[in-house]
């Protein structure tokens, strides 16, 4: 303590720039809690979801405290996430769903709790733009994001088509697909890309300065 003040440099844990030791503690536990619980409930193809690998990365990017991480699920989850949080919404307000992705959390074969755990959803963007906040967005934050989601996108084409995992198979509007198949996963990943994750960027990169170097 006394090296690092004489050297004009503050301890790691009270830095402005770094995710609090709590925090990366309480995100490393509830990784390691929620993924046991899915793994049990959904099995391990349900990780291949773009929300389920958001989480994942971003628990990870609270523990390294690794900004170009985080900034790169900045921009997963504010579409993923607030995209179920809207279809979730919607689906309690009208009745059925606006885009799909939440069936399960309205199905009462599964117990309520496993289906509450889902509301992580509604946390992680506010977190994850207070941690932006904190360490500043990486402007290579988009880019690495479309190779992070391009490779889910492609994994999912490996999974039964009838779980449509991240709409590799049929888009979720008209429930359409696309032929060759090659096609639709390239339409699938240009419009994820240019339609969400580009604004999102955009809008990122206007509110938050870029990291500052420890």
């Amino acid at each position: 303590m006394a090296f690092e003040a004489l050297n004009g440099m503050a301890p790691l844990s009270t830095d402005p720039r770094r995710i609090p030791n709590w925090l990366r503690w309480t995100a490393l536990l509830w990784l390691i809690f929620w993924f046991i619980v899915y793994w049990r409930v959904w099995g391990a193809t349900n990780f291949l979801h773009l929300c389920d690998v958001a989480l994942i990365l971003t628990c990870v990017g609270f523990w390294t405290n690794n900004s170009l991480l985080i900034s790169s699920q900045a921009i997963a989850s504010l579409v993923i996430d607030l995209s179920w949080c809207l279809d979730a919404a919607w689906t309690l307000l009208f009745g059925r769903h606006l885009i799909g992705g939440t069936e399960y959390l309205f199905d009462p074969k599964y117990p309520l709790w496993i289906r509450l755990i889902s509301l992580f959803h509604v946390v992680l963007p506010v977190l994850l733009l207070w941690a932006v906040h904190r360490t500043g967005y990486d402007r290579r934050g988009w880019a690495v994001q479309s190779v992070i989601m391009s490779l889910v996108i492609l994994a999912s084409r490996f999974t039964p088509p009838g779980e449509n995992f991240n709409y590799a198979f049929r888009d979720p509007f008209r429930n359409h697909a696309f032929q060759p198949a090659a096609l639709h996963v390239a339409l699938c990943i240009l419009f994820i890309n240019v339609v969400f994750y580009l604004p999102a960027h955009l809008l990122l990169q206007w509110l938050f300065p870029k990291p500052r170097s420890a």
